[in-house]
């Protein structure tokens, strides 16, 4: 059986002053579901009851792609195993039926625009961020 790790690093820009906790490790097979926490330090915005709240994915380096916008409302094209949860400080992103696909490195965001991110800004949306939490998916034959 594999395991699919994940291991945690949190890092936030000067200007901000959202903060994000993790726990420092957890692991699932293949096959079944993990769960991805993200923690900030105060509420994220809020724009017409949507939680101004994004989760990335990122493969190889590449640009980071978007999965999840407004907490809980995947992008176009994305798989329906990815799903958004939670609200004010709290959030989750869950993976149901894990695949050896879904090893990358993950973004949990908090934006202020009033409109939800695209893959075509995405990359200075994220270096952009106030709080940054990237979480590395490693498979382990």
């Amino acid at each position: 059986m594999k395991l699919l790790y994940v291991f945690v690093s949190v890092s936030s820009e000067s200007r901000g002053q959202i903060t994000v906790t993790q726990p420092g490790a957890v692991s699932s097979a293949v096959g079944g579901t993990v769960s991805i926490k993200c923690r900030t330090s105060q509420n994220v915005h809020v724009y017409n009851n949507n939680q101004l709240l994004a989760w990335y994915q990122q493969k190889d380096g590449g640009v980071p792609k978007l999965l999840i916008y407004y907490a809980s409302t995947r992008y176009s094209g994305i798989p329906a195993r990815f799903t958004g949860s939670g609200s004010n400080s709290d959030f989750t992103l869950t993976i149901s039926g894990v695949q050896v696909e879904d090893a990358a490195v993950y973004y949990c965001q908090s934006y202020h625009s009033f409109h939800y991110p695209n893959n075509q800004d995405v990359f200075t949306q994220v270096k952009m961020s106030i709080m940054l939490l990237q979480l590395q998916f490693f498979l382990i034959a």
